[in-house]
């Protein structure tokens, strides 16, 4: 056959058209899918990461903490309930991922000095990849508080639980430390339940160990690797019955949950530009300071000397609401070091909030029932909408500020 330069011309047109249909049906990841494992993560569709919504206006106030968001991550939220993930604190497990995308923050010491977080992911976490971690067990303190959340999503990997000696059949742990069986008790803890725990019934892609999240040439050890997914934990919520609706298919999730009060702030109390406290003393690499940037109105954090920093978007931890919360600390109650605060109850603190300080009151009445912060007056707490961090330190505490 003889090719005249017209058909030439017309064959060249057919390849690239049809290489271009190809590729538009062909994922460019091959079309595969991996099969979920515990030593690594299921490949997904990537989301423009934080700022997929950057281009909306923020109008929409985060019922948790009353920061704005756009409409596309309210739509979002609303089909979800929070997702309240236990994040470890070691130096060798920093920078975290995802603590600047967690409306609130609880930190206390777990053991031996060493402090943990547990973040409470709700609007925050509408507008990235949401990747939290290293996730780390549970406490039993910390379980008393998830469950002033109204059943949200808890993500772990084991926690505090009897421990049974294999010779003897005694428990090694104080009961007062067993985190395991109280989530039982809650009715969290059962096949399909709301407790995501690697120990239970949650694997990839849910939690997966990552052995160079902070990089291939950083060699970590297996309890610092474990990262949490919230995208595929709240799909595996949804398909637990988990989501927006209660039990009974019907109820919002919000509708029994007690909004924190946020609005416009104006505290007038000590100057608190500058705050520096320890959870342990002598455990410097423990100690955090704030910052108030006048600019922000934000306190920006650092710990043991170092900027704390999100690994995800690279970017030092703020927030304009900081708290103490001061509680009863018991421990190292056994062999395991545990440690128990008394968070169910009432106490004193400290609300840092606009470089002003003023000494508070708290009080949880039931496991169940939030913790309502107050003015010495008795009147509750109005927050600046974003982030709120609350640091529970021993009741004999120093907090140091000007």
């Amino acid at each position: 056959m003889k090719f005249t330069p017209k058909i030439i011309i017309s064959l060249v047109l057919t390849f690239f058209v049809s290489a271009g249909m190809a590729y538009a049906v062909v994922p460019a990841s091959g079309g595969g899918l991996l099969s979920p494992s515990a030593e690594g993560p299921v490949t997904e569709k990537k989301s423009a990461g934080f700022g997929q919504f950057a281009d909306e206006p923020k109008t929409q106030a985060c019922p948790i903490n009353g920061k704005l968001y756009t409409k596309s991550e309210e739509k979002l939220w609303q089909t979800k309930r929070p997702i309240l993930a236990m994040i470890e604190n070691d130096i060798h497990a920093r920078p975290q991922s995802g603590l600047s995308s967690a409306d609130v923050v609880y930190e206390a010491v777990a053991e031996g000095g060493i402090t943990r977080f547990m973040g409470v992911f709700y609007c925050g976490a509408q507008s990235d990849a949401a990747k939290v971690g290293p996730v780390r067990s549970a406490r039993i303190y910390f379980v008393n508080i998830a469950a002033e959340y109204n059943t949200p999503v808890y993500l772990h990997v084991g926690g505090g639980n009897c421990s049974r000696d294999e010779a003897s059949g005694q428990c090694t742990s104080n009961k007062k430390a067993w985190a395991i069986e109280e989530l039982s008790k809650l009715g969290w803890r059962k096949a399909g339940g709301n407790d995501f725990d690697t120990t239970g019934d949650t694997g990839a892609p849910v939690l997966f160990r990552d052995y160079n999240r902070l990089g291939a040439d950083v060699t970590l050890d297996t309890e610092h690797t474990m990262v949490g997914s919230l995208p595929a934990a709240w799909r595996q919520a949804e398909k637990r019955g988990y989501g927006s609706l209660m039990v009974d298919g019907k109820t919002p999730w919000l509708t029994g949950f007690k909004p924190w009060k946020n609005g416009t702030v104006e505290i007038k109390g000590k100057p608190a530009v500058d705050i520096a406290y320890d959870f342990w003393s002598n455990y410097k690499d423990f100690t955090v300071t704030w910052k108030y940037d006048a600019v922000t109105k934000e306190y920006i954090r650092t710990q043991g000397g170092k900027p704390q920093m999100d690994l995800e978007v690279n970017k030092q931890i703020s927030s304009p609401n900081v708290v103490i919360q001061f509680a009863k600390e018991e421990g190292p109650l056994d062999e395991h070091k545990h440690m128990f605060y008394t968070v169910i109850g009432s106490g004193t603190g400290i609300f840092f909030n606009g470089g002003q300080a003023i000494d508070i009151k708290w009080s949880k009445a039931t496991q169940t029932g939030r913790t309502i912060f107050t003015d010495l007056a008795g009147k509750e707490i109005t927050y600046t909408p974003g982030a709120i961090w609350i640091s529970i330190l021993p009741i004999a505490n120093k907090v140091v500020y000007n």
